[in-house]
């Protein structure tokens, strides 16, 4: 295969366009907004009747959100192993990507009469965007030279950033305009819910027609065992690699303040600030526009300072996150807030996908293999952060207190980084 082919480049990064749709929409401006308001109710001090158990919204939400990466941790390294070994990724990304839009578009039809049902689409869909990104995320290594992974992995993440803000635009202005337009705000939302299902679906066909396919394996004997095989073999080979094992502990915790940030704060937003839906949907926007500039700022700074001092300069400022958040009132302090947020979000979540790909062995072709452990360190640390998030909150009754908890995560990242020399280029080989 050709690496560095801008056609096979270009469709790589369409599909961060064509998901992103998904992380913008659902999980941070339209679809928490939306929960919320069909969900609030102060005779019944918000609980939620969920199949006969009531929980209060905002911990339905997080523990919701908690489920879809628990689910993506356990399927997804039995899926990456097979689909290394029979050689059918892209038709594993197919699969995951209808199944996420599909759910998208159905959430449609939810509704305060149809919670368990909109609960579970909600679910579906991240099973299905998350799945999807494991086999995405390990085509870079093959299209690309190590050196270019980081330019590479920011400009997937300025497309993703860019199509889901044209598509908020949009929804939005449907959501504000609902009465001139005829309609009522509720079907706006849900008008946008099928948007993102239609958008993700037709664009994710633009990048299955330009990525290559991958080779077939000798794939005697059953698939499954084969690529449980397969899988054991690549957790035995991280064992003999220990910058990539020092990466993965280190990702985990700062992923798990990242990440409980990106899913939760339109939450913390509404119940602790008392952001008003004009302010936040501002903020949002904001927050995608400065996190361009904020990918390519960090890929700059890690062509001068190495990978790992870079990612550590990103998690120092989500510190400082942490502790302004604590303290922030509505107004210009939530704005200056929301804009570092966006600065360090996108240049953080772009390196880390870049330094893992260097950090993996260079004579190794199973990809999706090791980038199954990416995912898996990926999406447990967000099950972690999300359910420690909800139940701090469950417990004491503030949302504020669960910052505490994503800034010791946070500190302890740092003590795993600094473990890592810190370079532009690694050349990391299997011992024999």
């Amino acid at each position: 295969m050709i690496k560095n082919d801008p056609k096979i480049i270009n469709a790589w990064c369409t599909y961060d366009w064509a998901n992103s749709v998904y992380s913008l929409t659902i999980t941070t401006a339209i679809f928490p907004e939306y929960f919320l308001g069909i969900t609030n109710s102060e005779a019944n001090h918000n609980l939620v009747d969920f199949f006969g158990f009531l929980i209060p919204n905002t911990v339905l939400y997080s523990w919701a959100v908690s489920i879809v990466f628990l689910v993506a941790a356990i399927l997804s390294p039995f899926l990456t192993s097979i689909a290394d070994y029979s050689g059918m990724k892209k038709t594993f990304m197919k699969v995951s990507c209808y199944t996420g839009a599909v759910s998208c578009a159905a959430l449609y039809f939810f509704n305060e009469h149809t919670i368990e049902f909109g609960v579970l689409a909600f679910v579906l869909a991240g099973i299905g965007y998350s799945s999807s990104i494991v086999f995405y995320n390990s085509y870079l290594p093959e299209i690309a030279t190590e050196d270019q992974y980081d330019r590479i992995s920011a400009k997937g993440y300025t497309w993703g950033y860019i199509g889901s803000v044209l598509l908020l635009i949009i929804n939005l202005v449907c959501v504000v305009f609902h009465e001139k337009i005829g309609i009522t705000s509720s079907l706006a939302a849900r008008l946008a819910f099928l948007t993102v299902g239609v958008w993700w679906l037709v664009f994710g066909q633009i990048s299955f027609m330009g990525l290559p396919k991958v080779q077939q394996k000798n794939n005697a004997g059953h698939m499954l065992t084969n690529g449980l095989i397969e899988l054991n073999k690549v957790w035995k080979n991280i064992q003999k690699l220990p910058l990539l094992k020092r990466f993965l502990v280190g990702f985990f915790f700062y992923n798990m303040g990242v990440q409980t940030v990106m899913y939760l704060a339109p939450l913390f937003a509404k119940e602790v600030i008392h952001i008003e839906q004009e302010s936040l949907i501002a903020t949002i926007l904001l927050i995608q526009l400065v996190a361009i500039a904020g990918a390519y700022a960090l890929n700059i700074l890690s062509n001068r300072v190495g990978n790992t001092n870079a990612l550590m300069a990103g998690v120092v400022v989500w510190i400082a996150i942490c502790c302004m958040a604590y303290v922030v009132k509505p107004g210009v302090s939530f704005f200056i807030l929301a804009g570092t947020i966006g600065f360090v979000m996108g240049g953080v979540q772009s390196l880390s996908r870049a330094t893992y790909s260097k950090l993996m062995p260079v004579n190794t072709k199973d990809h999706a293999s090791y980038f199954s452990f990416f995912d898996v360190v990926d999406k447990m640390s967000i099950v972690l952060g999300t359910f420690s998030y909800g139940l701090i909150r469950q417990v004491t009754g503030d949302m504020r207190n669960s910052l505490i908890a994503l800034g010791i995560y946070f500190v302890i990242s740092i003590f795993f980084l600094r473990l890592i020399p810190s370079k532009q280029v690694y050349d990391t080989q299997l011992p024999d």
